[in-house]
Order: structure tokens, then C-alpha cells, then sequence
């Protein structure tokens, strides 16, 4: 994958007219009605623990044992980890949903003054952990067989690029899969030629896992470094768990590690956790919204107020999924009539945007997508987005208390002041109603 940037080359489709020789006495044949298509269904939403339709009943409910698991060291849980189970960070109000979980990502600025991934020591420094900017807070070392191993990562004082970012809800992420690639590059190109630019979303190419050598539109998390949900429950296992798997077999460390690798095998039906993980997210509805509240007018007023003061542009209420059938991953998922042609509405269009609160922090490779890519695609690669951050998808919110990639603003209101570089306008724009008016925002997202 060429580093300096991604290309998208677009095939020119020709059209041939034949012309007719038939003679002028022949009747000529009427044209062929060309076939409705029927309209984009919505996507069925709930906080219920019933699947879209992906999956049936009992399915969704083995995916979801799997997704509460605790997991225990004859698992493979550690030896360095963030959480025991994958509901641990993702399960208000119920399991796949948000958090108040935060997580640690560290680095630091090298001589040239560009991002350079954390290096963290462990064990009296006999060992430093690197290619990452996670920091994990829990350790299954020292321990009973390992009492002198001491594994614990802590912040250096070198890594003075820090920042702390909420677990990312789930619900509604199989349709956000579903999303042809295409789609979230034209609403780029949309917002890049308004306004001279101002607001720009940015796509970033990233690779799939499962799909070696492919790349896609990433999607899922806050810097948009995965595009499948796959991809996306590798790396969750490996890094928030320390749960190797076929997709990332390489420990973080091989210290106070006895399990066999990857931890993560395939079961007498033929599907690893993180197969199980990637079915039952695909089969989460999207969040639904609160119907009494969505109905006041005060809420109804907020609605089109947000429209005219232009947070729509970056917050997109509207999306479709691509037809049934369709190949995404680089070929290695089809989309299921549960998802295809399906509408759904995560005021969000999944791109990244430097709206004031970036982080710093670049995408790193050896992390998310494993030390063999570590060597053939430079951290580097994706340095534009170090200051970008995913639109944060405003469905669910409502269930939300803290906001922002970081959790810290407590109030809808502090998170709206809070946007500034692209955004600095709309603030503006917000900042210049009427209090009523404000509160009629709030009131809408409230409703969300």
C-alpha cells in the first residue's frame, strides 16, 4: 500500500447504442418498462437483545453468551489487558451498547516533530513494550507462578502526548458495515467542495485483516482504523483482552505467558470468539430513539435548528446500506437481506474531522493490524490523521454520560461548545441563538 496516499480508481462503464436496420415497415418494439426499484427499508431498531434479522433467535443469544463471557488465563486472557469480557466496556443499556470506560493511549513527538508510538517498559525495564499507543491497565503479573515478574504498564514521562477515549457503542455498527465504501467517499467530496472546504471530511484507507493485501474505507473507532467488524473484533481481543487470535497471533509480550498461541481457536462449529463477536454486533438493530420525547416541540423545533445552524454537514442523519449482496472486506463478506437497502440514521458520516479536540495521536500499525505490517506500512502512512477524530455517531446519546472521544464534557451543551477548527462556525452559529433555541437542541439530542 503506497504510503504518501490511497488512490481510488473509478472504472468508465461504455454504453454501446446499436443501430437499427430493420426496415421502415416493421412496427417498431415498444420499450420495456424499466423496473421500480422498491424503496430502502428501515433498519429495525431497539435496546431489546433481539437480533435485525441477521441471525435467528438462538444464534443471536450464543453470539451474546460469547460477547459476556468473562475470560479467564486458561483462555488466554492477558498477560496484558484492559477488561475480562467484551460487554465490560460495551454494555449500557444493554450488552453492545456505550460505556463509561476509558482507555489510555499514550506517545510521544520524535526530532522531526512528528508522532512516534509509545515505548513503555516493563519488568525493571528489562523489556519495552512497542508499536503501540495503548496503555493497558491491568496485568495478570506478578502472580502465584510469576511472584518476581512485574508486567504492569505505566506512563513514562517521556510519553507526553496523552489522551483518555470512551469505548465506542456497537448497536448499529452491522449496518455502518454495510455502507458501501463509495458512499461515505462521495459525502467527502460533498463537504470538501462547499464552502471552499472548510469542512472536510477525511477517508482513510485501512487494511483488512481477513482480507490480506485489501484495503477499505475505514469506520469503526475513533480514528477510523478498521473498516470490517471483523478486523474490529481481532483487534478488541488481542489488545483490550490480550486474547491472540488467527487475525493477530502475536502476544503484546511472551512474559508470565503460558497459553498456546492464538488463544482464540475455532469451536466444534467452525467459528473463533471473534467470529461470534462480528455475527452478534452485525446482528445489533440500531438504537432507537425516544419516541415521547422525539414527539415535543421543543424537540421538533431543535431538529431543524440543528439542520440550519449546519451540524448536519459532519453529523449526516440519513444513510443506506448497499444492496443485498453485495461484496465488501475485500470480498470476504456478502450482504445479507437483513442488511441490504436498509436505512438507518446515526447523525454521523464516519469520517474524521479536526474539530479542536484531536488527540495527536496516529493510527498504529504494528497495533491494529499486527507486527508483519508493521514492516511494510510505516506509522507514518497515516499521519494526516493525528489531530482528526471520528464524527461521533449521535445515535443512543441520550444513554450517554460523558461526551466526546474523551468523556470529558458532561453536558451536550459543553460538548457543542467544545467543537472548534472545522466546526468553529457552526459553534459560532449555536452560540448565537436564543437560549430557548439552544435548549431546543439539547432537547432533540436528548431524544436521540
Amino acid at each position: 500500500m503506497k504510503t504518501a496516499r490511497c488512490v481510488a480508481l473509478f472504472g468508465l462503464i461504455l454504453l454501446c447504442i446499436a443501430c437499427s436496420t430493420s426496415p421502415r415497415t416493421e412496427a417498431p418494439t415498444a420499450p420495456r418498462a424499466k423496473p421500480v426499484a422498491a424503496p430502502p427499508a428501515e433498519a429495525p431498531s431497539g435496546f431489546d437483545n433481539l437480533s435485525n434479522g441477521l441471525a435467528d433467535g438462538a444464534t443471536h443469544q450464543a453470539d451474546q453468551a460469547k460477547f459476556d463471557q468473562f475470560e479467564s488465563l486458561s483462555d488466554g486472557l492477558g498477560p496484558l489487558y484492559n477488561a475480562q469480557s467484551c460487554r465490560e466496556c460495551h454494555q449500557s443499556p444493554v450488552s453492545g451498547g456505550t460505556s463509561q470506560v476509558l482507555e489510555l493511549r499514550v506517545g510521544h513527538k520524535g526530532p522531526d516533530g512528528s508522532f512516534q508510538n509509545a515505548e513503555i517498559p516493563i519488568n525493571r525495564g528489562a523489556v519495552i513494550i512497542k508499536g503501540r499507543t495503548l496503555v493497558n491497565q491491568r496485568a495478570i503479573c506478578p502472580n502465584a507462578a510469576f511472584p518476581t515478574t512485574e508486567i504492569q504498564e505505566r506512563v513514562p514521562d517521556s510519553e507526553t502526548i496523552r489522551t483518555l477515549r470512551l469505548s465506542v457503542g456497537l448497536f448499529g455498527d452491522g449496518f455502518v458495515e454495510a455502507v458501501a465504501d463509495q458512499t461515505l467517499i462521495d459525502i467527502s467530496k460533498r463537504q470538501c467542495a462547499k464552502d471552499g472546504g472548510k469542512i472536510c471530511g477525511l477517508v482513510v484507507f485501512v487494511p483488512i485483516l481477513e482480507a490480506p493485501g485489501m484495503v477499505g474505507v475505514g469506520r469503526f473507532g475513533w480514528k477510523d482504523q478498521h473498516a470490517s467488524l471483523l478486523s474490529f473484533s481481532a483487534d478488541a481481543y488481542l489488545n483490550e483482552m490480550g486474547i491472540t487470535n488467527a487475525l493477530l497471533p502475536d502476544e503484546v509480550t511472551d512474559l508470565c505467558n503460558t497459553v498456546r498461541e492464538p488463544n482464540d481457536t475455532p469451536g466444534a462449529d467452525g467459528l473463533a470468539d471473534i467470529d461470534h463477536f462480528a455475527r452478534f454486533v452485525r446482528a445489533l438493530k440500531v438504537p432507537s430513539r425516544d419516541a415521547e420525547q422525539a414527539a415535543t416541540p421543543a424537540a421538533k423545533r431543535g431538529a431543524a435548528i440543528f439542520g440550519q445552524v449546519g451540524c448536519q454537514t459532519c453529523h449526516v442523519a440519513t444513510l443506506t446500506t448497499a444492496p443485498t449482496g453485495t461484496a465488501l472486506n475485500g470480498g470476504k463478506f456478502t450482504v445479507p437481506a437483513a442488511l441490504g437497502s436498509k436505512t438507518f440514521h446515526p447523525w454521523s458520516d464516519f469520517l474524521l474531522h479536526d474539530v479542536g479536540t484531536g488527540d495527536g495521536i496516529v493510527i498504529p500499525v504494528e497495533e491494529h493490524y499486527g507486527k508483519s505490517a508493521s514492516k511494510n506500512v510505516p506509522n507514518q502512512a497515516f499521519r494526516s490523521v493525528a489531530n482528526r477524530l471520528r464524527t461521533a455517531p449521535l445515535w443512543g446519546v441520550r444513554t450517554h454520560t460523558m461526551f466526546m472521544h474523551d468523556g470529558a464534557s458532561l453536558t451536550l451543551r459543553d460538548a457543542i461548545s467544545r467543537h472548534r477548527g472545522e466546526a468553529s462556525e457552526v459553534t459560532q452559529r449555536f452560540e448565537n441563538l436564543s437560549q430557548e433555541d439552544q435548549q431546543a437542541v439539547v432537547e432533540f439530542l436528548d431524544s436521540l
